[in-house]
């Protein structure tokens, strides 16, 4: 069961940056299964509050279990980190020393191919991080016009052939509706041209429209942008935000929120320049290859 929870990304490395003390208060805004609260909850107490909140019902379940010795210091709430005010407003918390947003999908659910996350093993086509919302990828796959597909396909993914991609899976769905992740992976594969279809991939063909249909279904961009707004305002005096990206999108959101910030003088930008897994980390978790991390305090 342990082998297939998300191995934190750049773990120690994180938990120096977020500079915790005992009697501190955390927040981990995307606490999947825990795997860096472990840690924060370990530096905050005793005496300390962590606040684990996640968008997944399942994962947040997981991490009040693998949290269970700490569970009378711990707050753990199912909500969008978009909504971080409220949260924390709820918990009658008025201001936090960390907070921590580890973005993108977690090992513990690309295992689970029900999620659909995941185009390796054929499953739905849902990809709702939280499974009580109402738009799913089998929604927008299956009713989205040619022009919005592209789009989505090139605005959240960078599709070099979101045009083509777009096109036939408009013409396939007019025979029947792409339900499962192994037809789109499918259609994906059969738009790209065949002299690119292997040797001028490094990483899978369906893996980007994979990203686009994710970040589109869950929002997770402007998320990131309101989340990241609301929580430096959260932060106490030196109080410090960490934010682990996955793809450039997420980076460029997460780069120009801190130096609007430090331009304000609101924050001191802790790392000029994001920081990135050693190959020790990426050997072991291949899911961290592209990560970066950056880190802001508040002043």
């Amino acid at each position: 069961m342990e082998a297939k929870f998300h191995i934190p990304v750049m773990f120690d490395t994180v938990l120096d940056l977020l500079n915790l003390k005992p009697g501190a208060t955390a927040v981990d805004a995307t606490v999947g299964t825990a795997g860096h609260s472990i840690g924060i909850a370990e530096r905050v107490f005793p005496g300390g509050r962590l606040i684990a909140i996640d968008r997944d019902k399942e994962s947040l379940e997981v991490a009040r279990s693998r949290l269970s010795k700490y569970s009378g210091g711990c707050e753990f709430v199912h909500g969008n980190f978009s909504d971080i005010d409220g949260i924390l407003a709820g918990l009658k918390i008025k201001s936090t020393d960390a907070i921590l947003f580890d973005l993108g999908i977690s090992s513990f659910q690309l295992s689970d191919p029900q999620r659909g996350f995941t185009f390796r093993q054929e499953g739905p086509l849902d990809m709702r991080m939280d499974r009580t919302s109402y738009i799913s990828a089998y929604d927008l796959v299956n009713n989205l016009n040619e022009d919005e597909i592209s789009s989505m396909l090139w605005s959240f993914g960078q599709e070099r052939w979101h045009n083509r991609i777009a096109h036939l899976v408009v013409e396939k769905r007019q025979r029947q509706p792409i339900a499962t992740t192994a037809e789109l992976a499918g259609i994906v594969s059969d738009a790209i041209p065949s002299r690119f279809r292997h040797r001028h991939f490094r990483i899978h063909p369906a893996t980007r429209t994979f990203q686009a249909v994710r970040i589109a279904v869950n929002r997770e961009l402007e998320a990131l942008e309101k989340g990241m707004s609301k929580a430096v305002e959260l932060l106490a005096k030196k109080g410090r935000i960490c934010v682990i990206s996955f793809h450039s999108l997420e980076d460029r959101i997460v780069k120009w929120t801190f130096k609007g910030l430090a331009a304000e003088g609101r924050v001191k930008i802790i790392t000029p320049k994001p920081l990135t897994p050693d190959m020790a980390q990426v050997e072991e978790n291949p899911l961290c290859r592209s990560a970066k991390l950056r880190c802001a305090e508040r002043v």
